[in-house]
């Protein structure tokens, strides 16, 4: 029973990092296809998926299309429940949601002024007051989690999921958070689908050059 994922340029499609480790990171089978969404072929590459116009997408065992990763979560939970998606308590659960539907719909300012960007760590200068409110919003949901840590549930859920991206901005743009915050994104950069990720994100033949700077760079850490 796999599932096909399709995907953008993993240097840069957070999304799509998302949808992928719901897959990796939980053993789950799948193929996974690279769309280039990035360039003039966008159009064409996803008609077969219509009506989904972004990625990632999955199509189920069964040929159901599935768009937007919170729907893509909830389907995989259904499809593999003996995975362990979600934490296993009840209150766990609702509070795990909580944190996935906020920063689905939240945090503008940190996407948009901070997208991200798996090639480059910058010497970035001090972000703006909006960056500086969502990073602070970011650390009152983190420290609303139970732990243990590393990952905010004890075991890792789709809540980590989902702020694997998260870990990348602050990375890429050198942004200030605690070292508690700054443990967690540690957590995320060590993984080992992550590191599988970025590495095959850096041997994709097409370079994305729409999020280049000429800000100092620093080693990408590890």
């Amino acid at each position: 029973m796999t599932c096909d994922l399709f995907i953008g340029a993993r240097l840069h499609s957070s999304w799509s990092l998302r949808g992928w480790l719901m897959f990796a990171r939980f053993g789950l089978p799948v193929r996974t296809h690279l769309l280039d969404i990035y360039g003039p072929g966008k159009t064409a590459a996803m008609a077969p998926l219509a009506p989904a116009r972004l990625v990632p997408v999955i199509r189920t065992p069964s040929g159901t299309v599935v768009g937007d990763t919170f729907a893509i979560a909830e389907t995989l939970a259904e499809l593999y429940p003996e995975a362990g998606l979600w934490p296993e308590g009840p209150a766990e659960r609702a509070l795990a949601r909580w944190l996935v539907a906020e920063m689905h719909s939240g945090f503008s300012a940190l996407r948009g002024e901070c997208p991200m960007d798996l090639r480059h760590a910058y010497d970035a200068p001090p972000p703006s007051e909006a960056v500086l409110a969502d990073l602070a919003r970011l650390e009152r949901l983190w420290d609303a989690a139970p732990g243990p840590g590393p990952w905010l549930f004890g075991a890792y859920s789709l809540a980590d999921v989902f702020y694997a991206p998260v870990a990348t901005r602050i990375t890429t743009w050198n942004l200030p958070v605690s070292d508690r915050a700054r443990a967690y994104v540690a957590a995320h950069l060590s993984c080992p689908a992550f590191r599988q990720w970025r590495a095959e994100g850096l041997a994709e033949p097409t370079r994305i050059t729409d999020y280049d700077t000429d800000l100092p760079t620093r080693p990408w850490p590890g």
